[in-house]
C-alpha cells in the first residue's frame, strides 16, 4: 500500500472508531475539530438534534505567530462562545487526527478558556 493511501486509510479508521464512542447532547455537546493544511475549525454539535451550537475557526482569530498558536486561540474563542451559550462541558472529537500539535493546542486553549473536556 502506498504511503499516502495508507495514511488516508488509517485516518478514516481512527475517525470511525472515535465516532462510534462519542456522541454529543445539548447539555454536553461534541467539540468537533477539522484541520486543513492552513486553517483549523471547531464547532460544538448537538447530535440529538443535528445542530451546531457554537463555531469558530482560525480565520476569525486574526494574526498569530504560527498555526499552533492560531489553534490555541480558536480553542479559547470556542470556549468563550460556549460560555456565552451556557455550555460548560463538551466531548472532544479530534476527527481522526492524532492528539498532537494543533489538535492538542486547540484542546488546551478550550480548557484554558473554561470549557471542561
Amino acid at each position: 500500500m502506498k504511503t499516502v493511501e495508507a495514511k488516508r486509510v488509517h485516518k478514516s479508521r481512527r475517525r470511525a472508531r472515535i465516532r462510534r464512542k462519542i456522541y454529543g447532547t445539548a447539555q454536553r455537546p461534541r467539540l468537533s475539530v477539522y484541520r486543513s493544511n492552513v486553517h483549523i475549525y471547531a464547532q460544538l454539535v448537538d447530535d440529538d438534534r443535528g445542530h451546531t451550537l457554537v463555531a469558530a475557526d482560525s480565520r476569525e482569530v486574526g494574526e498569530a505567530e504560527n498555526r499552533t498558536e492560531a489553534a490555541r486561540k480558536v480553542g479559547e474563542l470556542v470556549a468563550q462562545r460556549a460560555a456565552e451559550a451556557g455550555i460548560e462541558t463538551a466531548v472532544f472529537d479530534r476527527g481522526g487526527n492524532k492528539y498532537h500539535g494543533r489538535i492538542a493546542a486547540l484542546a488546551e486553549g478550550a480548557r484554558s478558556g473554561g470549557l471542561r473536556i
